[in-house]
């Protein structure tokens, strides 16, 4: 039956109840419609995957109007539930099918939100069903619900066939969605020779297997056939090949980096359940649901008949230890697990997207995103605790502290980090100088490595530090060595920022070398000053530059200049 202006009106929004009520009232009782896919079409296929069971409990959500069902049942096939959110199309069904169909049955039922047990049905044939929740301005949120719900009502074993015209998001949402646990197979739907479709339906048929366990996808669209869409079955020929290498990584033993979403779709197989040495990389958070993205591990406890403090637990590292050996590497993590006396531990590691962020904010956030990865365990009521490495900071000195009316509270200050190298045996007491901006919640500007003078002045100031009342105040500071004695290497460039933009000047090293060569100056304009770290490292590397700094804060060059060796000449102006 075609359809009329006023019925494509009527579904201006194919996720509305309202508007599929006025869709069918417009179309009036007893007669079937389909979208795509005519019953002559998706016969053979169908009836493939159901050979020989009869006895097969099918559900169909998003029946509507079409007499699929019905074909099925007058084939021998029985047990059918039909479930969609229009009573009036249900209602329409139940007075065509009741006395002639009479062990159908039919429910109203929102399909993104079934009411049926895990487990209940052998078969789910979709028929549109999932393309019409795949509204581009809805996005794939109830997509995403509809085939949580499948996968729940499915047993398993059981196959999940679904009739798509394969539109890019749909595809891309089906392949993601199966990747773990699922035997997937795909074809093409032959069309009517008379058929003027300018698109191609396409079958896919997913089979409930084993959690974890990544299959290749078996495809049956030919790419030398002859489709009533060429470009749509090629890009669907495409976004298989793209799947299938995804899919070839999970299984090369490789450390793949998870998404939180893969992890629930059961990659590293059921969460609930605690494997003794797991260890899964993944990626906490995206955009649109949480405040920031994070990097974490997931580790369950090597040796779980010991006696843990708590079931699960997160340990959040910050960007200043985040390299160290402790965390940074395997060995050193599982240290931490069992320090931690966790039987399950979250580490989670902060970077620079999380430098202006409050620790509580980011517990905040993370809470809701860590509650997916706690195993289950009855007995434990307790909320899931957070704990957190120190800042790496062994010894603290502060040198000032200023306000500016343009950057704010600003902080200068020595540090002593625990272990600077990131080797667990090696723990050489670097000393470095902070410039801290307050505003942004401790956000360190400005490090700079602290270096003696030279041997005389070193061993002057160990004749110094002699004295008794010097050697207590070492001691109290952990600072050793005298102040007067030391300097700030600017060589050196703390900024993984700063070393970024050095690195950038490899593209333009001829330009240069040449300058350099031909005893020719090169005007370059540095925007913000900072400690001075950055134009002192340039002035030094390359003295032919004739650098000029912009920076609006007149503070900036007093501290810089006083505390972090900056000087101006010919070649260095602010």
């Amino acid at each position: 039956m075609a359809t009329t202006p006023a019925l494509h009106d009527a579904l201006l929004d194919f996720t509305s109840r309202e508007n599929w009520d006025k869709f069918f009232a417009l179309r009036g009782d007893g007669d079937s419609f389909e979208w795509y896919a005519e019953w002559p079409q998706i016969k053979a296929p169908l009836l493939s995957l159901l050979l020989g069971e009869e006895g097969t409990e099918i559900l169909v959500p998003g029946c509507g109007s079409s007499s699929l069902s019905e074909q099925l049942y007058d084939l021998g096939f029985r047990r059918i539930t039909n479930v969609d959110f229009s009573r009036i199309i249900v209602a329409d069904m139940l007075r065509r099918h009741a006395r002639v169909r009479p062990q159908m049955r039919w429910r109203v039922m929102d399909m993104t939100n079934m009411q049926f047990p895990d487990g209940s049905f052998d078969f789910i044939l979709d028929k549109g069903g999932l393309d019409a929740l795949m509204e581009p301005e809805v996005g794939t949120k109830l997509g995403m619900k509809y085939l949580d719900e499948a996968k729940r009502v499915l047993k398993s074993g059981g196959k999940f066939a679904c009739f798509t015209l394969a539109e890019s998001h749909v595809l891309d949402l089906l392949l993601s969605e199966f990747r773990f646990g699922w035997d997937m197979t795909i074809q093409a739907i032959a069309s009517e020779p008379s058929s003027k479709s300018a698109f191609q339906t396409f079958m896919l048929v997913m089979v409930k297997g084993k959690m974890g366990v990544v299959h290749t996808i078996k495809s049956l669209v030919d790419q030398s056939a002859e489709y009533c869409n060429m470009q749509q079955a090629n890009a669907v020929i495409h976004a298989l090949q793209n799947e299938n290498k995804i899919r070839e990584s999970h299984n090369s033993g490789v450390d793949i980096l998870f998404s939180l979403r893969d992890l629930q779709l059961g990659a590293i197989g059921d969460l609930k359940v605690i494997v003794p040495g797991r260890r899964r990389q993944l990626i906490l958070g995206e955009q649109g649901s949480s405040l920031y993205c994070y990097k974490a591990v997931l580790m369950d406890a090597k040796n779980q008949n010991e006696t843990f403090v708590y079931h699960c637990g997160v340990f959040i590292v910050p960007k200043a230890r985040a390299q160290e050996w402790l965390f940074a590497s395997e060995e050193g993590q599982w240290l931490v697990v069992e320090s931690a006396k966790a039987a399950r531990l979250i580490m989670v590691f902060l970077d620079s997207r999380h430098a202006s962020a409050d620790i509580d904010v980011v517990k905040k956030d993370l809470s809701p995103l860590v509650m997916d990865l706690e195993p289950e365990y009855p007995e434990e009521t307790d909320p899931m605790p957070f704990m957190m490495a120190s800042d790496g900071v062994k010894q603290r000195d502060i040198l000032q502290e200023v306000t500016s009316e343009i950057t704010g509270p600003m902080v200068v200050e020595d540090v002593l980090y625990e272990n600077v190298d990131g080797d667990q045996s090696c723990m050489s007491e670097k000393m470095f100088r902070r410039l801290i901006f307050k505003r942004s919640s401790g956000l360190v500007q400005s490090e700079a490595l602290l270096i003696r003078e030279s041997p005389s002045d070193e061993t002057d100031s160990k004749t110094k530090n002699s004295s008794a009342s010097s050697k207590k105040k070492s001691q109290k500071k952990g600072l050793t060595g005298s102040k007067d004695s030391l300097r700030v290497d600017h060589s050196y460039l703390g900024s993984s920022y700063h070393s970024s933009i050095i690195c950038g000047l490899s593209l333009v090293a001829s330009a240069l070398s040449a300058a350099a060569s031909s005893g020719e100056r090169v005007s370059t304009t540095i925007v913000g000053l900072g400690a001075g770290s950055l134009p002192m490292f340039l002035h030094g590397c390359l003295p032919h530059l004739n650098i000029e700094v912009v920076e609006l804060d007149p503070m900036m060059e007093e501290v810089a200049t006083k505390y972090f060796g900056f000087s101006m000449d010919e070649q260095l102006k602010v």
